[in-house]
């Protein structure tokens, strides 16, 4: 038993994974993640989806689109509880469990499959975008449910990227101006702080795509190092323990003492960002910087946040049994008079105990931040030039591309900034 625990998480193995991608050595960190995809069955979902993002940064948007697909479809089929593999996380711990995402990742998700699609002709772009909305509906409603049983409130970010993207790609169409008006309404009370948001509202009040002889450029960014999944030791809360008490007394007929014991659990740590935006010059003329639209780390975190009473539940729901089991098997043999079989119990309990790992399975190569700029320009083929900022000065080096606009048409743009320099390609719609 001892043998088994240690620093064997999925946090562990995907350091690598992140250290290489970030760094530009993207072939590498496509490798060790195929490798892990065959060695590491349990963990092989979560992944999929960083492998999603390598597809996405090297140029492949269908392929990242596939990957996307099929581990949405997954996830939703693994909501559904299977009783032999909660016993068997009972006795062991939650890594047990076929991997089903937490619920940041299942929104994420439809909104990198919107993103994705966009890359690819967009005909999809919408339905995924809508996707990500219903999808945080539900979830919020289950997690109300919850929180009105304990009396306490929910407040966390709802992701405005799938609106937003709503409402550009039915702009285009150049009608159903109410349908985005309501979608810049969202962005506007989802993400205050989003720069852009009141003049997009604005400009969908008044009916308008963009004057006659021109389009409309988007350039989202990918910017940061995203938020992380690691173990962490947590003494049990409140909340938490209204969690056991409603837990216990559904599998177990005899009243137990639940452990206050620090656990070993999952926490999300939000990521950082070196750069504070991107500058774009068209033409050789600095015609605006990007702003951030979505804050995945902030979004993570909250999610997370909110559901985490139910984590430490389980955690501690899991040590009061192994510790009743230890108990009931010390009063059978008679441990209580025989002082060497009482030691040799108790030790085998810790080592037992010991054997635990957080389930720190998750989505490793997300960005910190989803940011984004609308430039409406003149019909025809412009050169542009994107700039990383850091303090209002440009660093790193700079990413030169052509781009053709069409007259009334979006031309969407997708980079990858996850320090200071571009990693991987600048996918562009029109290609």
């Amino acid at each position: 038993m001892l043998a088994l625990s240690g620093c064997s998480t999925h946090a562990h193995r995907l350091e690598s994974v992140r250290d290489d991608y970030y760094t530009g050595h993207v072939e590498k960190a496509s490798k060790t993640i195929d490798e892990l995809i065959v060695k590491e069955k349990q963990e092989a979902d979560a992944l999929k989806l960083d492998r999603a993002i390598v597809e996405l940064t090297t140029g492949n948007p269908e392929k990242a689109e596939q990957t996307l697909r099929e581990v949405r479809d997954r996830l939703d089929y693994l909501e559904q509880k299977d009783a032999r593999e909660q016993i068997l996380a009972m006795v062991k711990d939650d890594q047990s469990i076929a991997w089903s995402g937490d619920d940041y990742e299942k929104v994420l998700i439809r909104t990198f499959l919107a993103i994705s699609n966009l890359m690819n002709g967009g005909e999809d772009a919408t339905a995924y975008a809508l996707q990500a909305g219903e999808k945080q509906n539900e979830i919020i409603a289950r997690i109300e449910q919850d929180r009105r049983a304990e009396n306490s409130q929910l407040d966390f970010k709802r992701v405005a990227l799938g609106p937003y993207i709503h409402a550009a790609m039915l702009e285009e169409r150049h009608t159903d101006y109410d349908d985005i008006e309501r979608s810049r309404l969202k962005v506007v009370s989802w993400e205050t702080e989003f720069r852009d948001g009141k003049l997009d509202l604005e400009r969908a009040r008044h009916g308008r795509h963009s004057e006659p002889g021109h389009g409309v450029l988007y350039f989202f960014c990918m910017v940061g190092r995203g938020p992380t999944k690691v173990e962490a030791s947590e003494v049990p809360t409140q909340a938490a323990m209204l969690v056991v008490d409603r837990i216990l007394s559904e599998v177990l007929k005899q009243e137990l003492t639940p452990t206050v014991a620090p656990v070993k659990v999952p926490i999300v740590l939000p990521g950082q960002s070196l750069i504070s935006n991107v500058s774009v010059h068209v033409d050789d003329e600095e015609l605006g910087t990007t702003a951030t639209i979505t804050d995945v780390s902030q979004f993570a975190v909250q999610q997370s946040e909110a559901n985490f009473p139910n984590v430490l539940a389980r955690a501690v729901v899991r040590r009061t049994l192994k510790k009743a089991a230890m108990y009931a098997i010390k009063d059978n043999v008679g441990a209580e008079s025989a002082p060497g079989a009482d030691l040799a119990l108790t030790l085998a309990g810790i080592a037992w105990e010991a054997t635990e790992n957080a389930d720190t399975r998750g989505w490793g190569l997300l960005p910190d931040q989803i940011q984004v700029l609308r430039i409406e320009l003149p019909v025809g083929e412009h050169a542009l030039e994107l700039n990383p900022v850091i303090g209002g000065a440009t660093s790193g080096t700079p990413k030169t591309l052509t781009v053709q606009i069409e007259d009334g048409r979006n031309t969407y743009l997708l980079g990858t900034i996850p320090d200071t320099e571009f990693v991987g390609e600048v996918l562009t719609s029109s290609q």
